[in-house]
């Protein structure tokens, strides 16, 4: 089969033949029609994560779109850089069975794919981390990235009163506006976290009852100083920074919480739900994500793009 393989870890993968994956009890053989390059799959093919070195060479993608055997449309995830095996980024991939959900009627597969795991991340931390009710005030850090543009949506489907958006770029603040955020508060370079936070809440008119944050760093910081009496901030990433900073006093006199959420801490249940949901959500047309489609020739180049944190996910078409 044709397939992206990385032989050496941190390089690029490039298309040739490699073998098609055994048949195996307990697996399904997994035609792809489609599938991301996400943040995971550069972290685990870099050689330098938590994961190790993995051993190559490899077929990376921790998540696609496909047709079964008997011809149904399913997503599924797999361990590819974390675990020895292959992953998405090829013509036929093995896939655990518990590992398969079945997409809705009206759902495009390259539409699926972009959304995947991000969206689930997106959705738990609102649903499950933050315990979002209706009528309650959001902000969401990094709102043009893919996770913020589903928590965007997602924080309306659940019935928020207001979103406020917070991105560094125009292209950034577009895809935010674009996802319905009712304001987005341009991120600086030279931000500080206490006039940060007063642009927040000038912006929600009041304080934040969530905080999605995937930046960390000012940002986060300021979106602690944000939260309302028992305000939740649900920290998935640091691209602003490797920490954030919490006022011990601001927190202890708002009964606030800051809160870690990362998708490896969910069952393959939570997933399945989560993934459900966001596809419904997707197959009514209320949650969709911006992404730029290529052929499997060009998975080098669209590789390059997703580590240049384009802001706009890569899905590579197969089928």
């Amino acid at each position: 089969m044709r397939a992206a393989v990385i032989t050496l870890p941190g390089v690029a993968p490039a298309v040739t033949e490699h073998p098609d994956p055994p048949v195996a009890p307990g697996r399904t053989l997994v035609r792809v029609e489609a599938a991301p390059i996400a943040p995971l799959d550069l972290l685990a093919a870099s050689g330098t994560s938590y994961f190790g070195v993995p051993a190559t060479p490899y077929v990376p993608g921790v998540q696609g779109v496909g047709r079964t055997p008997d011809g149904a449309a399913v997503w599924f995830s797999t361990d590819a850089g974390m675990r020895p095996g292959d992953g998405s980024l090829a013509e036929l991939c093995s896939v655990a069975d518990g590992d398969l959900v079945p997409l809705p009627e009206g759902v495009a597969p390259v539409q699926a794919a972009a959304l995947g795991l991000s969206a689930v991340a997106a959705w738990m931390m609102l649903t499950d981390s933050a315990r979002l009710a209706a009528g309650e005030r959001v902000v969401v850090l990094g709102a043009g990235g893919i996770v913020g543009q589903v928590a965007v949506q997602a924080a309306r489907a659940l019935g928020a009163s207001r979103v406020v958006g917070a991105a560094r770029s125009d292209a950034a603040r577009a895809r935010a506006a674009d996802a319905g955020a009712d304001v987005v508060v341009p991120l600086h370079d030279d931000d500080e976290p206490a006039s940060l936070a007063a642009r927040l809440r000038e912006a929600l008119g009041g304080e934040a009852d969530v905080v999605v944050d995937p930046l960390a760093g000012v940002p986060g910081t300021a979106g602690v100083l944000a939260l309302a009496p028992g305000g939740r901030l649900v920290n998935l990433g640091s691209e602003a920074g490797a920490s954030l900073t919490v006022d011990s006093a601001a927190l202890r006199s708002r009964h606030a919480s800051v809160l870690g959420y990362t998708n490896n801490a969910i069952t393959p249940a939570q997933r399945r739900a989560a993934l459900d949901a966001v596809l419904g959500h997707a197959a009514a047309g209320t949650i969709a994500v911006e992404y730029q489609e290529c052929p499997l020739d060009q998975v080098t180049a669209a590789w390059e793009r997703q580590a240049a944190r384009s802001g706009t996910r890569q899905v590579v078409r197969l089928g």
